[in-house]
């Protein structure tokens, strides 16, 4: 492929993802709108435990509400007594940077991601792959067809060690070249609490894309 192509090529994912944006941000969201709370507002000096009301460090951990889709902030002692309920799950804490991940532009379409940039879960809640991606109001999910996350599977072995409700496939499709990951869930929730407070406009402003750009940068960086 030529260089011309390849700007083009990326010059096409990028406007597809502005415009699929702009459409999100002139629609009323729906699904889920989970975020972290220190990415949605503006950070307070101390974070409190959402459980018990506790201080909390600032590499504390979090649990996944499996049914409301919610991020909660855990002290070490919340963590570890409610940990195990059977609607709470602690979030993942491995990071892999898939360098060789195969996903064609004809099951990214079959998806229905509006936009380039999209998470995806295995729940337990739902029984099913959900796809979430982030706009200027939070994150609205959809369901995938459960044929075409296997065939996504069977393309990419990796997928079979996704650990459900804990860990997500993220991908950025506005990169060039595409950028894939295995992050934690809480990790995906921030960059969609990234994409919120950097919103300006209709069109998102250069503030997201640095932000996006930003934050699969520190991605990387930890997988290593």
């Amino acid at each position: 492929m030529s260089e011309s192509l390849d700007a083009k090529v990326a010059a096409r994912r990028q406007a597809e993802m502005v415009a699929g944006l702009r459409r999100l941000a002139r629609a009323p969201a729906n699904g889920s709108a989970a975020t972290l709370n220190n990415s949605s507002s503006a950070a307070t000096e101390v974070e409190l435990c959402d459980l018990c009301g506790k201080p909390l460090d600032p590499d504390h951990r979090h649990l996944l509400h499996l049914v409301d889709r919610r991020i909660l902030c855990t002290c070490e002692a919340c963590l570890a007594m409610r940990g195990g309920d059977p609607e709470l799950r602690p979030t993942g804490t491995r990071t892999l940077w898939l360098e060789d991940f195969t996903l064609s532009d004809e099951t990214w379409a079959s998806f229905g991601v509006p936009i380039g940039l999209a998470f995806f879960i295995d729940s337990t809640a739902s029984g099913s792959v959900v796809a979430l991606y982030p706009s200027p109001a939070g994150a609205t999910e959809s369901e995938l067809e459960i044929e075409t996350w296997r065939d996504l599977r069977a393309q990419n072995p990796v997928l079979m060690g996704l650990e459900a409700d804990a860990e997500a496939l993220i991908v950025n499709r506005m990169a060039d070249p595409p950028e894939h990951a295995i992050a934690p869930i809480d990790e995906c929730y921030r960059l969609v609490g990234l994409i919120k407070v950097n919103w300006e406009g209709i069109s998102g402003g250069t503030g997201v894309e640095r932000a996006i750009e930003m934050f699969f940068a520190e991605l990387r960086e930890q997988a290593r």
